[in-house]
């Protein structure tokens, strides 16, 4: 058996000792971004100012408009905008124009006309008075030449003589077309006193530059 072992220099109360000469073990450390020692990355922004726990108020950036959705605002703004025109237009046109055209000293004139060829049995005038537009296209008109003889010879019984004093009111049913109701002052055929408040109601249409009257109606009864 040896003899008593000489003691450990090794262990000691301060803990682990190294031999003289040698360098003290170091065991490598783990970095951890705790550390301050440990350097912050070149992704890592400059310190925070809000405490833990509180989030930054990070702005929402701004949606553009999809450019579909303003051209479709634009082409229903344009859509109304056209209709909007239209419905003036054919007002205007329905109102101011045909206004021109079956004015009331036109119109007062076109009936004068008319009373004037049944008046003096005017064949021909009232036929193309009473064709409303169609007279260039009938080819065989005498069916309308002794209808019109036979309304001439009826107006002449009644009256010998025959004035449109005013045009009273007229409605009218397009461009084109209107219906007129007038007042004349007539002489009955039998003689007597003439009569000025006597009412009637034509047909007017506007072709060709011209007004045509296609019918008359006396509105006032009795007889003259």
């Amino acid at each position: 058996m040896g003899g008593p072992h000489p003691p450990n220099h090794a262990v000691g109360s301060d803990g682990p000792t190294t031999p003289a000469g040698s360098q003290p073990l170091e065991f490598p450390h783990e970095p951890d971004a705790a550390d301050p020692a440990f350097p912050p990355t070149s992704d890592a922004g400059p310190p925070s100012a809000y405490y833990a726990g509180q989030l930054p108020s990070t702005p929402y950036p701004r949606r553009r408009p999809k450019r579909g959705l303003i051209i479709g605002i634009l082409v229903a703004v344009a859509v109304v905008a056209v209709l909007t025109v239209a419905i003036v237009y054919g007002v205007r046109t329905n109102g101011a124009n045909s206004g021109a055209t079956f004015s009331d000293g036109a119109a007062k004139t076109a009936i004068q006309g008319y009373l004037d060829a049944l008046e003096h049995r005017d064949v021909d005038g009232i036929v193309r008075n009473a064709l409303c537009g169609m007279y260039d296209g009938v080819r065989d008109k005498r069916s309308d030449q002794a209808l019109a003889r036979m309304s001439s010879d009826a107006f002449r019984k009644q009256f010998s003589e025959v004035e449109v004093t005013s045009i009273d009111k007229i409605v009218y049913l397009s461009q084109y077309q209107a219906q007129a109701i007038f007042t004349m002052r007539v002489t009955p055929a039998t003689g007597g006193p003439s009569h000025g408040q006597v009412q009637g109601v034509a047909q007017l249409l506007f072709q060709h530059g011209q007004i045509l009257v296609c019918s008359y109606v006396l509105r006032t009864g009795g007889s003259y």
